[in-house]
């Protein structure tokens, strides 16, 4: 059996302010945003043998509702994740050892996109054919990285928009089709052009605030390697 200490697992993040929430002892992290550059990035460490041996692989972050009983700040610990290829499992052990440290977390399917969803409706239709609670971009390339090289995959999600809130799309001008967040300015000249956007922006803004305070909370709670079990 082999506790936390000298545990290394990789942590798959979308945004940089993630990837500062999950570092920690034990915790390399891997960021995005977007499938391609996730699948880039652990392609180069998990290749490069004089990394080491790595524990497993945590998608840890952000992420989209489909669940309309899903408020934000929801807590999601995936059962599994929705990939192109197929489904890909979580470790049971590791999802076993989230569920015990995050009282109240959700177990259920992600869905993993690769583009943003931006509607309600869009969510809606995902949640109906698919049955995952919540989408994100980046848990399927590392799901999919992890099967490929024979790792334990798990994931943490927290619920940033829920199902009922479209993305205004001031929100998303200047985005690049990997997801990489846009820069400000081009979000005010869209908001300047729409000005009726602002009161959803503003709501937006406040979920994002709700959804990195949950996530905080969350990482303070799985501890070294990120809730890694013991075996």
């Amino acid at each position: 059996m082999a506790d936390a200490a000298g545990t290394r697992v990789l942590a798959v993040c979308g945004m940089p302010f993630e990837a500062a929430i999950a570092a920690g002892p034990g915790v390399v992290t891997v960021c995005g945003p977007g499938p391609w550059r996730i699948a880039q990035r652990l392609h180069d460490v998990l290749d490069d043998a004089a990394a080491g041996r790595w524990a497993g692989i945590l998608s840890f972050g952000c992420a989209g509702g489909l669940d309309p009983q899903l408020p934000c700040g929801s807590c999601v610990v995936a059962v599994g994740v929705l990939t192109p290829d197929g489904p890909v499992a979580a470790d049971p052990d590791w999802t076993g050892a989230l569920l015990a440290r995050l009282p109240g977390a959700h177990a259920a399917a992600l869905a993993g996109v690769d583009a943003p969803l931006a509607t309600r409706a869009a969510k809606a239709q995902l949640w109906r054919t698919s049955g995952a609670v919540a989408a994100d971009m980046e848990s399927h390339a590392a799901a999919l990285a992890a099967r490929r090289h024979g790792l334990p995959f798990a994931a943490c999600r927290v619920v940033l928009d829920p199902a009922w809130r479209s993305v205004p799309a001031c929100a998303l001008a200047g985005m690049d089709a990997a997801g990489a967040a846009p820069p400000v300015l081009p979000v005010l000249r869209a908001l300047a052009s729409e000005p009726g956007q602002l009161a959803s922006l503003c709501a937006l803004a406040r979920d994002a605030w709700v959804a990195r305070r949950e996530l905080r909370r969350a990482r303070a709670r799985l501890g070294a390697a990120l809730g890694w079990p013991a075996r």
